[in-house]
C-alpha cells in the first residue's frame, strides 16, 4: 500500500521519535541500521522529512536528527505519507489505472473509495507519540 520510501519513512520517524524522548539525536547510520535501509536511500528519505517538518536535522558533533517531544503528539501519519509519497495514496485507482473516477470508475472503484477513505482517517488520526509510546511500552515492534 506505502512505497518502500515511504514505509522507511514511517519507521525512520517512529525510531527518532523514540530516541528523541530519551533525549538523543540518532545519526542517519543508525536510522538505516535500525530500520534496515540502505544509508544512502535512508538519507534521502530524512531529507524529504526534514523539509516537510517532520524531523529536525542538527548539524555539528552532536548532531543528528530529533523530533522535539512537545510536538510528538501534533505529527500525523499523514504527514510522514504526504511528505514522501504525497498524496496519491488518497486518490490513485485501486488497479492503477491512469483515469479513474465517479464518471469513468475501474471495477473496484466503489469499494476501494471505502477502503481509501478509511485509511485516511487513521492516518489523519494517529500521531508519532502514540506510535512511539506503544514500542516503548512493548505493545508493538518496529522490528520482526
Amino acid at each position: 500500500m506505502f512505497s518502500k520510501a515511504c514505509e522507511y519513512g514511517i519507521k525512520a520517524s517512529i525510531f527518532i521519535a523514540i530516541n528523541s524522548y530519551e533525549g538523543k539525536r540518532v545519526s542517519p547510520k543508525e536510522i538505516a541500521e535500525e530500520i534496515n535501509s540502505p544509508q544512502a536511500f535512508t538519507a534521502k528519505i530524512l531529507q524529504a522529512l526534514v523539509r516537510h517538518k517532520v524531523i529536525n536535522s542538527v548539524k555539528g558533533a552532536y548532531g543528528g536528527f530529533e523530533v522535539d517531544k512537545n510536538e510528538l503528539k501534533y505529527i500525523k501519519l499523514s504527514q510522514i505519507v504526504k511528505a514522501i509519497d504525497g498524496d496519491n495514496i488518497y486518490n490513485g485507482c485501486g488497479l492503477g489505472l491512469e483515469k479513474c473516477d465517479e464518471n469513468h470508475p475501474c471495477p473496484v472503484h466503489d469499494k476501494f473509495k471505502g477502503v481509501r477513505d478509511e485509511l485516511k482517517q487513521m492516518l489523519e488520526n494517529t500521531s508519532l507519540e502514540e506510535l512511539a509510546l506503544n514500542i516503548k511500552s512493548g505493545a508493538s515492534f518496529l522490528k520482526a
